[in-house]
């Protein structure tokens, strides 16, 4: 079927890249791209030759329960990055609600043979900021399930002995910016700071190698989730659901998370990027 798209009282910000063909290396899952904001700037990056299994904005996790669903090398413990043939893929099983501002979904997260991890219900909904001409926001909604006889473990490169904050995996946002973005939460400033925090919100605030500023307001941390963000390396924001320690979903139970991204043109200050996540 064709990709569908979310749209803001008609106008079109995100295609759903509903089953790419791609390389299992590259950790085939749905994702969003591009994203756009409300006056057409892309603030979204997919396949870039630094990282070409950073997919637009997605749900990918490096270890799940053995199993690499972010794609790249996985990181070894003692080892260090290594190319492993232990890529499994996320995959769309079914419609909920197929609609212009409201995509509702199943999925399995599954390992290299095709047995399912995890099953996931997703929603991602669009809407209209209230009292903000120049914004539009995204709402992902998901549900991860582990199966009833097992617990599902969640992991990566920090949890499997990293160093320096990495820990990566979870709703990740693959920004563009034609050079290194600002970042900010209502109390710290830039990579070093705000990689690693448990703020209540983070900002990105980029320019696209087209010309258009853009904002990025991200809230959503559930217990125990922590911001990972790049600048410098690439421009990135992730949800991160083991930064420093492993999480787990126990048999039969459910992993609840709700994301929040705010999609504005122009460059935000604390006290606006603030009051849009309310």
């Amino acid at each position: 079927m064709t990709d569908p798209q979310l749209s803001v009282d008609g106008t079109p910000v995100a295609r759903y890249v509903l089953a790419p063909d791609l390389d299992a290396r590259h950790g085939p899952r749905p994702y969003l791209h591009p994203v756009r904001t409300l006056a057409g700037t892309p603030v979204t990056d997919a396949l870039p030759a630094d990282h070409v299994w950073h997919l637009g904005a997605s749900l990918a996790v490096q270890d799940v329960a053995g199993t690499n669903l972010w794609g790249g090398r996985t990181y070894v413990r003692g080892t260090g990055y290594t190319w492993r043939a232990d890529h499994g893929r996320i995959v769309h099983v079914g419609w909920e609600d197929l609609a212009t501002d409201r995509l509702d979904h199943r999925l399995h997260w599954c390992d290299p043979t095709g047995r399912v991890l995890l099953t996931e219900r997703r929603v991602l909904a669009a809407s209209a900021v209230p009292g903000h001409d120049g914004a539009w926001r995204l709402d992902l909604t998901s549900t991860l399930t582990a199966p009833a006889d097992r617990d599902v473990t969640l992991g990566s490169p920090a949890t499997n002995g990293r160093p320096g904050g990495a820990g990566y995996g979870g709703f990740f946002w693959r920004a563009v910016a034609a050079e290194p973005p600002e970042v900010v939460t209502a109390r710290l400033t830039g990579e070093e700071q705000v990689n690693g925090c448990a703020e209540a919100w983070v900002a990105m605030t980029g320019r696209a190698p087209e010309g258009g500023t853009y904002t990025l307001v991200f809230s959503g941390l559930g217990p125990g989730d922590r911001w990972f963000v790049r600048t410098t390396m690439y421009p990135g924001v992730c949800v991160a659901f083991a930064f420093e320690e492993t999480a787990t979903i126990r048999a039969n139970t459910s992993r609840h998370g709700h994301y929040r991204v705010v999609v504005a043109d122009g460059r935000l200050d604390r006290h606006t990027a603030a009051a849009l996540t309310r």
